[in-house]
């Protein structure tokens, strides 16, 4: 395995991906660890705590180990790419109900890229609104101003 990384490494189109990708990987767990601006961190960790204590091993809990743990120290990165694989999803399933979005899917590259453009809009959405929701869920520990 290892003579295959330094094959791999040997190529420099390969090298390059693999740096851009550890380069992602390292952007990725930095973005886990810094706290959203205006979240008093102290409260929002003992609120987490207590409310993920009340329910137990449950959906607070499944939604933390999603996002990384990022979920539960109130982190920038806490969303994960859970809104863009659901977006991806309901486009998917919509192209099925919707006879345009069936047809742009069949249009080829064209439409392939039209249909990613509507993913990428989806997930900014739900990415809004699953922000907010966290947020609210968590209000009491957010600073006012």
């Amino acid at each position: 395995m290892l003579g295959a990384l330094v094959n791999a490494w040997r190529v420099p189109d390969l090298r390059k991906k693999i740096l851009y990708t550890a380069f992602l990987l390292f952007i990725y767990r930095l973005g886990s660890f810094i706290p959203v601006p205006g979240v008093n961190t102290a409260s929002f960790v003992a609120e987490f705590q207590r409310l993920a204590g009340e329910t137990g091993v449950g959906l607070l809990s499944l939604l933390d180990m999603f996002s990384g743990g990022g979920l539960s120290r109130a982190t920038v990165f806490a969303l994960n790419v859970g809104p863009y694989i659901t977006a991806s999803i309901i486009i998917e399933l919509l192209a099925v109900v919707i006879p345009a979005l069936g047809e742009l899917k069949k249009e080829g590259p064209e439409g392939r890229k039209k249909m990613s453009q509507y993913t990428r809009y989806g997930a900014v959405v739900l990415a809004i609104v699953q922000g907010y929701s966290y947020a609210a869920m968590f209000g009491t520990a957010v600073r006012p101003g």
